[in-house]
């Protein structure tokens, strides 16, 4: 016969079973599957129900678990380098290539070089002869003033004041001889002049598709220069997990950077109407399929001049989310000459121009300038007069055309974009077409170079870069 258990048996075994529940459901948590947590799906799922907070701090962790597992692979890849050959001859071509596009950037800013010379040369000679051009004037005045002075005289002047007539005819007849020689050499000094003028125009020309060629060139050696660290990073993948670990890594990588698109998302408080980047791509896609101008070259001028509709203006913006100077008035920044079209372009929209934000620049308290409107920033008048209302108007079927609505203006800058030649997707026209969306023409003048135009065109060609590369490696579907 069995024993029946005692109490102090039975307490025993409910307080282990208890234990083992508790340690087993602590080594649960501690325990958690990150690669289930932080799969992109379960994420969003969770920062559903979760509050902003919390959604914060599973973005993080997910984060965390992703860049730790990139740098596992990375640390696996480094620990094998027998394959070189293959990948050293390729950086080997490349590191030529950069060789190559320094030589010619080189070159292209020594020809720039002496262009500004020749320039300067040619100037001087116009110069020269706007002065000649004066003097044969000023001498060819004298002889009409002789030859009227002549003109005038009676018979008995003459008779009088001459020895004979044929010494009168002489010397009139020398004064006109003189007058025609010196209508002869002005007419050249003109023609000469005028052919200055065309020689330093085509050496203008000339400068400045050099000094295009040579953003050009610079873009491409960054571009190589990119392409070569990521081929020394293949360089440190053994043969066998070569492919393998470079799989995961750019797994990981990819679901880091999704992570970061996410918290970035979440941490910004956007004005209203702008778009996430995978919003923006797909309306600088449909943009561009209207106007054939690359949808990167689109997002990369929006982010520089307006970070893609989230800074609209930081004056005249009175109610508006993070307005800096809403007691600047738009009369205070906006050039008279624009008054009028602003006016009516925001009566026509039923917005009060005393509380519709433009741009502006600041400084110290001073008024620089501004008066652009919207994610594009047209300047009033070129909105209106310049006929880019009434073409997206004929393009979207909707009435009024709103500078400040997301959609017109993506549409806007990609007709502004391709009018200055962006939509034949070739390098040298894009970066005239947004040397022009700044300075209202595509050579790099004196006045544009003042406004920053160098630098701006060179920023707008490299975040075009950077939103061409995240389109090829498919980041946005």
């Amino acid at each position: 016969m069995k024993k029946k258990p005692s109490k102090i048996n039975y307490l025993l075994l409910v307080g282990t079973l208890f234990w083992i529940i508790f340690l087993g459901s602590f080594f649960v948590v501690k325990g958690e599957d990150l690669s289930v947590t932080c799969d992109l799906t379960n994420v969003d799922k969770n920062c559903a129900a979760l509050g902003p907070d919390k959604c914060q701090d599973l973005l993080k962790k997910c984060l965390n678990y992703y860049e730790e597992q990139s740098k596992l692979y990375e640390n696996k890849l480094k620990e094998n380098q027998s394959k070189r050959k293959s990948l050293q001859s390729t950086i080997y071509y490349l590191e030529n290539k950069i060789k190559k596009l320094r030589n010619e950037i080189y070159q292209n800013n020594l020809m720039i070089k002496d262009l500004n010379y020749q320039i300067g040369d040619t100037e001087s000679s116009i110069k020269e002869n706007e002065k000649k051009i004066e003097e044969t004037k000023e001498k060819m005045a004298e002889i009409l003033r002789l030859l009227y002075e002549y003109d005038q005289k009676s018979l008995v002047e003459i008779l009088l004041e001459e020895d004979t007539l044929s010494d009168f005819f002489d010397e009139l007849a020398a004064l006109e001889a003189l007058n025609y020689q010196n209508q002869r050499l002005l007419e050249n000094i003109k023609n000469l002049k005028s052919n200055l003028e065309e020689q330093k125009e085509k050496l203008a020309r000339e400068k400045e598709s050099l000094e295009r060629a040579v953003v050009a060139s610079k873009i491409k050696q960054q571009e190589t220069e990119s392409l070569i660290e990521e081929q020394e990073l293949l360089l440190k993948k053994t043969k066998g997990q070569e492919s393998l670990y470079q799989e995961y890594l750019k797994e990981f990588q990819k679901k880091a950077e999704e992570i970061r698109k996410r918290i970035f998302e979440l941490a910004q408080v956007p004005e209203t109407e702008a778009p996430s980047y995978e919003e923006a791509y797909k309306i600088a896609k449909s943009v561009g399929n209207l106007t054939g101008v690359r949808p990167a070259l689109i997002l990369g001028l929006l982010e520089v001049e307006s970070a893609i509709g989230k800074n609209v203006g930081q004056c005249n913006c009175a109610g508006h989310p993070s307005c800096r100077h809403p007691d600047i008035h738009w009369k205070e920044i906006m050039p008279k000459s624009q008054w009028d079209s602003f006016i009516k372009i925001t009566s026509e929209l039923g917005l009060d121009p005393n509380s519709t934000p433009v741009s502006c620049a600041v400084n110290g308290g001073k008024v620089q300038w501004g008066g652009a409107m919207g994610p594009a920033q047209f300047m009033p008048n070129t909105w209106l007069n310049l006929g880019y209302k009434e073409r997206i108007e004929q393009l979207t079927g909707i009435k009024p055309a709103n500078p400040w609505r997301i959609k017109d203006a993506f549409l806007a800058a990609a007709l502004y974009l391709a009018d200055w030649g962006a939509n034949s997707q070739r390098l040298h026209d894009e970066i005239g077409a947004v040397t022009a969306y700044l300075c209202g023409t595509s050579r790099m003048t004196y006045t544009c170079k003042r406004a920053g135009g160098e630098g701006y065109r060179y920023t707008v060609m490299q975040k075009a870069n950077q939103w061409q590369k995240w389109i090829d490696e498919g980041v946005f579907k």
